[in-house]
């Protein structure tokens, strides 16, 4: 009976998973199920979970009151087998009355035992069945590790070097092909092109999210994958297009410190009016994953932290896809400052944001089709400037806008 109980067991854990997302989805996602607008499928869609559920929990329920009652069974002849044969000692002077007496306790004793025996054992295989199930997600092996003889990483200028660097995500396509590119110290860099053209892989792999299938990525000199993961990331200061903050207060977020510090980098990033106006302030809990404030004040926070941590290198990733314009020209003001003697490396799709960076770099495909000035990549026409064109003229053909 265990083998089964072992896989009945997985297999509730399994439905249990799918029903606590469903739940989630329910409530943590109800208004894009609003909008999907199809009541009817959704319903069958939750039938469905439930009813896979609830099989799963009878199969587990029928296993136990299989043993449940084997046990009962074994346990009534086990009884009435040691009481009758007591009897027949007794009666034909092989046994006394204490002997059997004592045998009988005994059996009651076993009896009891055997059926928290039962209970435990079954609890422990119920619970190896859902261990099972979590370590086939837990359980992974390290996909990126230091080295054991990996140092810290010493960066003097800033310089990064990406040479001959390829990286599909095991798929053969996508990502990156064979790109070389160097940035010097202290140089602003602009990331332009296409979805898809490898812009978040080559970041990734600068902070070696992942390890580039070939090739290598140099800073200062040194080989990232022989510097350890902390010191290559506590040198560079990243800011996602996605600014998600952690279940604490806003002076957590920023950074540890002094509060004037903090306060310092908040006011850069245009966040310190906003702080100051909640009830609590800097003390006040974002809540998970910043639920609590809003895209625009999010992505300030995030500006902050990475103005806080003061790194010689500097990763923006459509840093200010979620502000106005307004916030957007003062938070410009704030990193042309802090721009300032930097290693930069922006990611952009509003070029705007990009066109006074020293370099534009254009990709395509994984691969670099074009890189210089802003008015230098206009002038030579190609993607660039296609691009540039759709954005300063809108989507809009020219017969449109005419209307």
């Amino acid at each position: 009976m265990i083998p089964r109980y072992r896989r009945a067991s997985a297999t509730h854990q399994e439905a249990n998973s799918a029903l606590t997302g469903l739940l989630v989805d329910s409530y943590a996602n109800a208004d894009t199920l609003a909008l999907l607008a199809d009541r009817d499928a959704e319903e069958r869609t939750d039938r469905r979970v439930f009813a896979d559920a609830r099989r799963a929990h009878l199969g587990v329920q029928r296993l136990e009151v299989t043993m449940n009652g084997a046990m009962t069974a074994l346990s009534g002849i086990l009884l009435v087998g040691l009481v009758g044969y007591g009897i027949v000692l007794w009666r034909s002077g092989a046994a006394p009355i204490g002997l059997v007496a004592a045998a009988l306790a005994l059996s009651f004793r076993i009896t009891s035992l055997a059926e928290w025996l039962l209970d435990a054992v079954s609890a422990l295989f119920g619970s190896i069945g859902a261990l099972r199930r979590a370590l086939v997600t837990i359980a992974q092996p390290l996909a990126v590790a230091d080295r054991p003889d990996a140092k810290e990483l010493a960066v003097s200028g800033g310089s990064i070097t990406f040479t001959a660097v390829s990286h599909h995500y095991g798929r053969g396509a996508g990502g990156l092909d064979r790109l070389s590119l160097r940035i010097g110290p202290g140089e602003r860099v602009g990331l332009v092109g296409r979805s898809g053209a490898g812009k978040s892989t080559l970041v990734n792999l600068l902070l070696r999210f992942y390890d580039a299938e070939a090739g290598t990525i140099e800073i200062d000199r040194q080989n990232i994958t022989g510097v350890t993961q902390q010191s290559l990331r506590r040198r560079i200061a990243m800011v996602s297009q996605e600014a998600t903050l952690l279940h604490r207060s806003i002076r957590d977020n920023i950074g540890s410190g002094d509060d004037a510090t903090i306060a310092a980098a908040a006011r850069s990033a245009a966040a310190d009016d906003f702080i100051t106006d909640l009830d609590h302030g800097y003390a006040t809990q974002v809540g998970e994953r910043g639920v609590r404030l809003s895209g625009g004040q999010r992505q300030r926070i995030a500006l902050a932290r990475a103005l806080h941590r003061d790194a010689p290198i500097l990763v923006l990733d459509e840093a200010t896809s979620a502000l106005d314009s307004e916030a957007e020209a003062v938070i410009q003001e704030s990193l042309d400052r802090v721009m300032a003697g930097r290693t930069v490396l922006a990611v952009a799709h509003r070029l705007s944001t990009i066109a006074r960076m020293d370099r534009i770099v254009v990709l395509d495909a994984g691969r670099i089709v074009a890189q210089g000035t802003h008015r230098e990549l206009l002038d030579q026409g190609g993607l660039y400037a296609t691009l540039w064109a759709r954005q300063s003229g809108g989507f809009l053909d020219a017969g449109a806008q005419g209307l």
